[in-house]
Parts: structure tokens; sequence; C-alpha cells
């Protein structure tokens, strides 16, 4: 069986430097258990994954491509079950470039929220999803530490 694809971008904001002040997007689903995900989705017949991203972000979250800064080398992919059949989702970091751009959610989410690392890893049920924020946000740090 082959497995879903899916792609979307863990999208974050730098309030003011320094590091700490960095704040992930998470949407809060309008279905199932309502969990917590960055905006992410299913890869279209003939769409290649860096696009899917774009245009599930812009969908989701009402981020289009001229909002974010995608950051180099960084791409995490997971894999997981749902309803019994294997998924995997591709997420890439993207920063937004003005952090008082507002959010504008799809009828799939019901509610948003900007959180730290610490609060977005307690709102993210799934032990990949918060390993992936940490691993963002190591990444993040190394990027500054050569500025």
């Amino acid at each position: 069986m082959a497995a879903l694809r899916a792609c979307g971008f863990i999208v974050f904001r730098r309030l003011v430097p320094p590091l700490d002040n960095i704040e992930y997007l998470l949407l809060q689903t309008s279905y199932g258990t309502h969990h917590w995900t960055p905006p992410k989705g299913h890869v279209d017949p003939g769409e290649d994954d860096l696009t899917t991203a774009l245009r599930e972000t812009r969908e989701e979250a009402g981020l289009g491509p001229d909002r974010l800064r995608v950051i180099e080398g960084f791409v995490r992919e997971l894999h997981y079950e749902v309803r019994g059949r294997p998924k995997e989702v591709l997420y890439w970091l993207a920063e937004l470039r003005d952090p008082g751009t507002a959010v504008t959610l799809s009828d799939e989410h019901q509610d948003y929220r900007w959180a730290r690392l610490e609060e977005a890893c307690s709102l993210a049920d799934f032990k990949d999803l918060q390993d992936t924020l940490r691993a963002a946000n190591r990444h993040l740090e190394a990027e500054q530490s050569k500025q």
C-alpha cells in the first residue's frame, strides 16, 4: 500500500532578537481530536513537495510565498500511520517576513496559536512533531551562532 504523502512548513516569527523570542505557528484542526499541527496537506497529482507545502500554507493559514522566507538546509520527514495507512510528511522551515502578518484560517482549522518552543511542544501531542520542532529550533540556534 502506497503511503499518503503530505508537505508543510514549520512557520516561525521573530518578535525581536534574541533567539528566545521565536514563536512557532500551530493550527488546531476543526475535525477529529482537534489536534495542533503546522500547516500541511496532501500532495496533488503532478505537484512537487515544496509547491505542496507553499500551497497548503497559503490555503490553511493565508500565508503565501511572498510572506515567507524558506530557511536553507532544513527539511524533516516524519513517518506514521493514519487509520491503518502509512503516511509521510515533509516539513521545511520558513520565517514569516513580517511578524505582524495576520493568519487567516481555512475551514479545516478552528484556531491558531503562536507559541514559544516549549508551549508549541506541549500543544503538539505527537513525539515526532515535538522532535521536529526542537530540531528546527536547534537549526535556528546554529544559524544564529554563525552570524
